[in-house]
C-alpha cells in the first residue's frame, strides 16, 4: 500500500499526517517507509530531531522520476508513505502517479477548500492513466463543535471525492510531539490524538482492502 499525502497549497498539516500515519503501521508490525518528496524535507527535519531508535525508514527524494522508481523501493515494505511536495507541479505529479491512494489535508477553512481545487485537477489527470488512484480527503486541525467544522465536509462534496468519516482535530501534542521527533502515539500513547491518527489509518486501510475487493 502506497499512500501519498498531497496539497498543492502549503501548510495543511501534510507532513504531521504523513509521520503520524507512518508510526501507527509500525507500531502495529507493518514494515514502513517514509518518502520526503517535498524539497523542504519536513520528514527529514522531524527524524533528525529524534533521539531514541527509529520506528521506521524515511528518505528523501523530492524526484520528478519518483513514480519510475517506488516500484522497486517499495517492494521490501508493506507501507509506503509519502510526503508529498506543496506548489511544485511536477513533484506533484509524480508523487500522486507513485501512490496507490492520495490523502489531500484540508483545514475547516473556505481557503483551503478553494485552494484543494488544483490537487482535485492534478489527481483526475492521473487517474486518466492509473484508473485505480483512489483519494480521499481527510479534514485536518478540526475545531470540534463549530459551524465551519461541520460546513468543510459539505463544501467539499463540490470535488466529486470521497471525505473520510475520520477527522484530525486541532490538538497541541501534534507539535509538542514533533518538537522530539516523536509521533502523537509514542508520545501520549492513551490520547485522543492517538485514538484519532489510529483511527484515520484504520479507515484508510479499509478503503483500500475494499478498493481491491472489488
Amino acid at each position: 500500500m502506497i499512500i501519498g499525502v498531497l496539497n498543492q497549497k502549503g501548510g495543511v498539516g501534510k507532513t504531521t499526517i504523513a509521520v503520524n500515519l507512518a508510526a501507527v503501521y509500525a507500531k502495529a508490525g507493518q514494515r514502513v517507509l517514509l518518502v520526503d518528496a517535498d524539497p523542504q524535507g519536513s520528514s527529514l527535519s522531524w527524524s533528525s530531531a529524534r533521539e531514541g531508535k527509529p520506528l521506521f525508514t524515511v528518505v528523501g527524494m523530492p524526484k520528478p522520476t519518483l513514480h519510475k522508481d517506488m516500484p522497486s523501493i517499495a517492494s521490501d515494505y508493506d507501507v509506503v508513505i509519502i510526503d508529498g511536495s506543496p506548489r511544485v507541479s511536477e513533484l506533484g505529479r509524480a508523487a500522486i502517479m507513485a501512490s496507490d491512494m492520495v490523502v489531500i489535508p484540508v483545514q475547516p477553512s473556505p481557503y483551503d477548500v478553494w485552494a484543494s481545487a488544483d490537487t482535485v485537477k492534478l489527481i483526475k489527470e492521473a487517474q486518466q492513466f492509473k484508473a485505480n488512484l483512489q483519494a480521499v480527503f481527510v479534514i485536518n486541525r478540526k475545531i470540534v463543535n463549530t459551524a465551519i467544522g461541520r460546513d468543510v465536509t459539505k463544501a467539499l462534496a463540490n470535488f466529486d471525492l470521497p471525505v473520510c468519516d475520520r477527522a484530525l482535530s486541532q490538538r497541541v501534542i501534534y507539535a509538542e510531539s514533533a518538537a522530539r521527533g516523536l509521533a502523537v502515539i509514542e508520545a501520549e500513547p492513551n490520547s485522543a490524538a492517538t485514538r484519532e491518527i489510529t483511527g484515520l489509518a484504520r479507515s484508510l486501510s479499509n478503503m483500500t482492502t475494499e478498493k481491491a475487493a472489488a
